[in-house]
């Protein structure tokens, strides 16, 4: 069976097997229309399907009568900053994230550089649905321009932030190990650490389009990586994933940082510069709580999604926001998940702190993270959560997403997929063990529901 993921973000496939041609030109067509008239921003990541994609989507737009422009191979933030700083209707941005070689996607955007809201995709959806598309004449198609200048912009406009101090950083001349993926990161990460003064031992930095691993940036998948690090003697290792929205480090020692600290180390580096409050999704660890409360600073939560922290962010006028995944959200520069800004916050960090990458993360309050899902089978997994949500009514619970309950020494996620019978769990404690702990009897106890 074809497989096509439908989602707020957009859509997701198979090359040949779910996202053929004739899919994007549907949806490319019905986002022209949703957005009506304008430019529309495009860009892609590295991977070899991206060049055809890339070629339907922008023939598609201009036979729709939007303007497109071109920004090549680059991050997924960058489509999103461009459209901000050109002031476009939209974007696309093509990418299936930390997918493999064989998946690509349609990130869509809105006039904000962001994600579509719940309710402009509910608009999209209506159109698709009643999909009837009516291209331009020859005479009134839309124009393509080739940006040469968006990746540029983005690292420039990255490292004039007031919050770094650019003399200092160059002056320690940072030793880093840089594994990319061979995705679109490949160029501009080792630039932007070149122009923070740092020596660069570059890894998987190649314009292959091919990912040499699985490219999501688990510690699993990073064991050469890591090992990498320790044998070149570097200060820090740095990690992105394919679209470079993800930014996760490794330590001197050739350790995990682990993903959930990227977004708490720097949580802690802007609440010490301004006032100001966080949000993070349900699913992030509980130590963005703890630092915030030492800067008197407030934590909100959202549903899991950079959408929905991006809407939480700007419903409070956050300062510092994003996921447990490795996505900083710093508004400053713009409401995107961006591993650029992650990279140069962190440099500022560690000049600020004094130490290593490791003494930084034994500076921060330790947590540790499981994960689990359950098949649901037969049963429904929303009834099994509102079964949950009576069993825990006198807990501290949280149902904007799922069911997140807090207790002193622990707390619980249970969500339900879209797309399957699974219900995932994710517990955090004071130790692995704990947390493993915890999560097999919330475990046992959906199975005995």
């Amino acid at each position: 069976m074809p497989t096509l993921m439908v989602s707020i973000s957009g859509i997701r496939g198979l090359i040949g097997d779910g996202l053929e041609p004739e899919v994007i030109v549907k949806y490319t067509s019905a986002y022209a229309e949703f957005i009506g008239s304008g430019s529309v921003v495009v860009g892609r990541d590295s991977r070899i399907s991206g060049e055809m994609v890339r070629s339907i989507v922008c023939g598609t737009l201009t036979a729709k009568g939007s303007n497109v422009i071109d920004i090549g191979i680059c991050p997924t933030p960058t489509v999103q900053y461009t459209v901000k700083t050109l002031n476009a209707q939209g974007g696309i941005a093509i990418s299936a994230s930390h997918n493999p070689n064989e998946w690509n996607a349609l990130k869509l955007l809105n006039a904000t550089g962001q994600f579509m809201t719940p309710d402009e995709n509910v608009k999209l959806q209506e159109i698709i649905k009643n999909f009837n598309p009516i291209y331009k004449t020859w005479d009134k198609l839309g124009t393509y321009t080739l940006y040469k200048e968006g990746l540029e912009r983005h690292k420039k406009d990255v490292l004039a932030l007031p919050i770094l101090n650019l003399e200092a950083i160059r002056k320690r001349n940072f030793k880093v190990l840089l594994d990319c993926v061979n995705g679109a990161g490949y160029t501009v990460i080792p630039q932007l650490l070149r122009d923070l003064g740092c020596t660069v031992i570059e890894r998987n930095c190649e314009s292959t389009g091919v990912f040499p691993r699985l490219p999501e940036p688990l510690p699993e998948n990073l064991i050469d990586t890591m090992n990498a690090v320790k044998e070149n003697n570097v200060d820090l290792g740095v990690v992105v994933d394919p679209d470079v929205d993800r930014l996760v480090l490794i330590t001197e020692k050739g350790d995990p940082f682990i993903e959930e600290n990227t977004i708490a180390h720097i949580t802690k580096l802007v609440l010490s510069k301004s006032s100001g409050s966080a949000v993070v999704n349900l699913s992030t660890t509980r130590a963005v709580d703890d630092i915030a409360a030492s800067f008197a600073s407030k934590v909100y939560r959202s549903a899991v999604g950079e959408a929905n922290v991006v809407k939480k962010m700007q419903e409070t006028g956050a300062i510092i926001g994003g996921e447990g995944s490795g996505g900083v959200i710093y508004p400053t520069l713009h409401y995107g998940r961006d591993a650029l800004v992650g990279v140069a916050l962190t440099l500022q960090h560690l000049i600020e702190f004094g130490g290593t990458l490791s003494e930084l993360k034994a500076s921060l309050p330790q947590y540790f993270i499981a994960k689990k899902k359950i098949e649901t089978g037969s049963k429904d997994p929303a009834q099994l959560l509102t079964i949950l949500e009576k069993r825990y009514a006198g807990e501290k619970i949280n149902t904007e997403d799922g069911i997140r309950i807090d207790f002193p020494d622990h707390w619980v996620h249970f969500r339900k997929s879209n797309t399957e019978p699974i219900i995932r769990v994710i517990t955090e404690a004071g130790t692995q063990e704990k947390a493993e702990e915890y999560i097999q009897k919330y475990f046992a106890e959906l199975n005995s529901l």
